[in-house]
Formats: structure tokens, C-alpha cells, sequence
């Protein structure tokens, strides 16, 4: 199988389903930034501080991918075989972010991004699954999504806050408070 094919050439690509729509169509950029997300959760994954989180951070890279082929599917295409999400899949993060919380001292201020590489990674990996989730929201303007994808992204964000609240603790680095000056 060839990488390339030439078919992009245009600017068009193939959905699920066989239609071809602009690469800038909203369906497009709501996966492709699913797959940017996805990225960035690997980067996550790597760091040795997640060493612990490793399968759980791949069952949210193959969550994440689950979402990415049921939004490149042509809306209508019912017959396309792919996995579905489910309520378990959401059920997963919330006992991990309720694990994780626990260990966490109460919340006073916000939080800037910071204090260690690693942890920034995971602030940029929750900013992009914000954006992933503002992305789906603008398609479901155009077409119904299933409101499942929503709640994951939305957990899923709060799942990488308390996360990067969590590795900043255990890299050993205090957390960067935003303190306004009045």
C-alpha cells in the first residue's frame, strides 16, 4: 500500500462513506484536530512520569481514535463498521480524575500552565482537547454528532487538568499560580 496517493492533490479528501469534501470542511478539521489530540496524549504517555498512566493513557488514545473515525464517516452512513464510544469510556475517566484528585490539595487559585516540561505538555494536550471539543460543537451546527463525543472531550479535559496538577506533584515542582494584581 502506498502512503501517498494523490488524490488530496486537489484539496479534497475522502470520508468514510466514499464522499469527498474540501480539506478546510469542518467535519475535516474537527478529526484532524481529534488526531492533533492524540498526539499529544502520546507525548503524555512518554513522559516517564506517566510511566504508571501507560495503559490508560493508550485506552484514551484509542478512544480518541474511535472518535476520529465516527467523525470522518459520512454523516448517513450507517453501514460503515467502526467501534463506538460508550458510557464506560466516560465512567473510566471520572474514576481516574476521582483517583487522581484525591491526591491533590484543595484548589485556592488557577493554575498557570508550567513548572516542569512535562507538566506544560499536558496543559497544551488539555488546551487542544478544549479546541477539539469547540471544533465539534461548530460541526454539530451542520450535522448531528452524538452527544457521548462531547461529555468524553469535555471529561477528558478535566481529566488532563487534574493530571497535570498530579505530575507537577510528583515531579517534585510547585504548581504556578495565577495571582491577579488588583
Amino acid at each position: 500500500m502506498k502512503i501517498y496517493t494523490k488524490t488530496g492533490d486537489q484539496g479534497t479528501t475522502s470520508l468514510l462513506g466514499g464522499k469527498r469534501v474540501p480539506k478546510g470542511h469542518l467535519k475535516i478539521d474537527a478529526y484532524g484536530t481529534v488526531d492533533e489530540l492524540n498526539a499529544f496524549i502520546g507525548l503524555l504517555r512518554d513522559q516517564e512520569v506517566n510511566t504508571s498512566r501507560e495503559a490508560v493513557l493508550k485506552e484514551i488514545q484509542d478512544r480518541l481514535f474511535t472518535i476520529g473515525a465516527t467523525l470522518a464517516t459520512e454523516y448517513g452512513k450507517q453501514n460503515i463498521k467502526r467501534p463506538d464510544l460508550h458510557e464506560s469510556d466516560l465512567e473510566l475517566l471520572e474514576k481516574e480524575i476521582d483517583q487522581m484528585d484525591s491526591k491533590l490539595p484543595p484548589l485556592k487559585n488557577f493554575i498557570l500552565p508550567g513548572g516542569h516540561t512535562a507538566v506544560s505538555f499536558c496543559h497544551v494536550a488539555r488546551t487542544v482537547c478544549r479546541r477539539t471539543e469547540r471544533c465539534v460543537i461548530d460541526l454539530m451546527e451542520i450535522e448531528p454528532v452524538d452527544e457521548i463525543i462531547v461529555k468524553y472531550l469535555n471529561r477528558l479535559s478535566d481529566y488532563l487538568f487534574v493530571l497535570g496538577r498530579l505530575m507537577a506533584i510528583e515531579l517534585g515542582v510547585e504548581e504556578v499560580t495565577w495571582k491577579p494584581r488588583h
